[in-house]
């Protein structure tokens, strides 16, 4: 990218002549440009959770099965993590503004595809689509910013622009929800759209054109390696637990061979002088713990918030609005911890802090195990909080330190490694959580479903929702009973499988934090600069 290759020539259209002037009007306009990119980014990768239930009812949505949803969500993120670095590149090569035009049509026009979408299929695709978009939109969002800010206002600029994200966890279920309760499944899609033709028009009137452009060699064997072998694992992992049978030759085949790709495209990329994704920086022990926690939180975060979705909304009844507003507690902590983190880290150090933090959202995912079907509200909020709190307080530090780490002109690089990780995090925690979900669950409701009809029993297995449905056909309330304390059971276990990840990446924290000069200066630089 940009930032990594040459310094940011700023635009004397967006500079005011004096640099130490405040920010001109036009600049606080291309900044809101930028910010509404971004937030339509994120938002596309919360405001999807509290649709999966609507989708998965063959009446209201399109009848997804557990994998599909689950591919839904993985397709939009997995491409928008393999080709991050790509939509780098291009935007280096071809102006920043450029890929940031054509990344926001191409996002608006498959956001538009999968708002019409007539089976799960299409929709896994158009959602795939809209990761391309988004994978060009996201690198060229921050080169623009240090086009239009200088230094002086350019830190400013960036923690306004990072906010939005943290906007996007909170404001993407209860937009999702709004919209469900008064239209239907693909409004959560279609909403993208003028938000893009709002991006597009500022876009042309506010931001500046190519001021300089690096010819960088593209990197296709890096590309397409790390896309194969990334895809091959996730498929793997999901369609694992669609069949509830691991041992089947070609889940063992496609995740094995993911496994070795992604080897290969290690290997291509330590040769390479142009990597797409730069795996050298991992050299660094600092760097490979911080990122690898950062992975972890995003893990247990999507994770969480597939499985809550259907808790909310199926043991519980909640309508999508509801089940919104009551998702954003976990958005409140991620604000709240990021702010106290830097206070903490400045005073104990990042080890014991970042520590601390992800042992607490390790609580928080561990204490699911206490809600059942009948347990109210406020036990779910305090959990929520608890894994925003740790979440935040992790993050926060963790993305500081990686920065601090790194020499000055591979800064770029490494914020291109950090986003990555989050997005392969957040992939393979719907994927391997949701797989989790989906094989506890039928091994459990598998033995009430002696009077069932054979055909029917074979529907019912595949969800809770499915299972809900065959109830109501058959008059079966007692079935819809064991729906949800299957549900309940199969969300425990899942829910200590993403607590044990979390204290994993605790524990990695831990053990490349230990104390050093380098550790301190990386310490002081988080707590510092946060």
């Amino acid at each position: 990218m940009a930032a990594q290759n040459s310094a940011p020539v700023a635009d004397p259209r967006t500079e005011p002549d004096d640099p130490g002037a405040r920010p001109t009007a036009r600049q606080w306009l291309a900044l809101s440009v930028l910010v509404f990119s971004q937030l339509a980014v994120w938002l596309d990768n919360t405001v999807l959770n509290v649709a999966l239930k609507t989708l998965a009812d063959p009446a209201e949505g399109l009848g997804a099965s557990p994998n599909e949803l689950q591919w839904s969500i993985s397709s939009y993120t997995l491409v928008f993590a393999v080709l991050l670095f790509t939509g780098g590149v291009l935007a280096d090569r071809y102006g920043h503004r450029n890929l940031l035009l054509i990344g926001m049509l191409v996002f608006g026009g498959a956001s538009a595809w999968a708002a019409y979408a007539a089976s799960a299929t299409e929709l896994i695709v158009a959602r795939g689509a809209m990761g391309i978009g988004s994978a060009l939109v996201m690198p060229a969002t921050l080169a623009l910013i240090a086009q239009v800010f200088d230094e002086r206002h350019r830190a400013t600029a960036i923690a306004i622009w990072s906010g939005s994200s943290g906007l996007a966890i909170a404001a993407g279920p209860m937009l999702g929800g709004a919209l469900l309760d008064h239209f239907w499944w693909g409004s959560v899609f279609l909403v993208n759209v003028p938000i893009v033709v709002l991006c597009v028009t500022g876009s042309l009137i506010y931001l500046p054109g190519a001021v300089r452009r690096v010819k960088q060699r593209f990197d296709p064997v890096g590309v397409a390696l790390s896309t194969v072998g990334l895809f091959a694992i996730v498929w793997g992992i999901i369609e694992g637990g669609h069949r509830s049978d691991w041992t089947d030759p070609a889940i063992l085949g496609a995740i094995a061979g993911g496994l070795v790709l992604v080897v290969v495209f290690v290997v291509v990329e330590l040769k390479v002088a142009n990597p797409s994704f730069d795996v050298r920086l991992f050299r660094d022990t600092r760097f490979t713990g911080a990122s690898v926690a950062v992975m972890l939180v995003f893990f247990g975060l999507n994770g969480c918030m597939y499985y809550t979705s259907f808790y909310l909304q199926g043991v519980h009844g909640q309508s999508p609005l509801t089940c919104g507003f009551t998702l954003t507690p976990v958005a409140a902590g991620v604000v709240l911890g990021a702010p106290v983190s830097a206070a903490l880290v400045r005073r104990f150090g990042l080890r014991p802090v970042v520590t601390a933090a992800m042992l607490t959202a390790t609580t928080g995912f561990a204490c699911y195990v206490f809600l059942d079907e009948h347990s109210g509200l406020g036990p779910f909020w305090v959990f929520l909080v608890l894994q925003g709190l740790g979440m935040g307080a992790a993050v926060a530090p963790t993305t500081e330190a990686i920065m601090s780490v790194l020499p000055a002109d591979r800064t770029g690089a490494g914020s291109a490694v950090n986003n990555s990780m989050r997005q392969i995090g957040g992939v393979l925690g719907v994927a391997v959580l949701g797989s989790v979900l989906t094989t506890v669950y039928r091994d459990d409701i598998g033995s009430h479903l002696d009077r069932v009809p054979p055909q029917a029993a074979s529907a019912a297995q595949e969800s809770a929702e499915s299972t809900r449905l065959t109830a109501q056909r058959l008059r079966m309330p007692e079935l819809a009973e064991y729906a949800d304390s299957g549900f309940v059971h199969a969300m425990h276990v899942t829910a200590v499988v993403g607590a044990i990840v979390s204290a994993v990446g605790a524990l990695v924290i831990w053990v490349t934090f230990r104390q050093g000069k380098g550790s301190r200066r990386a310490a002081h630089a988080a707590g510092k600069r946060s």
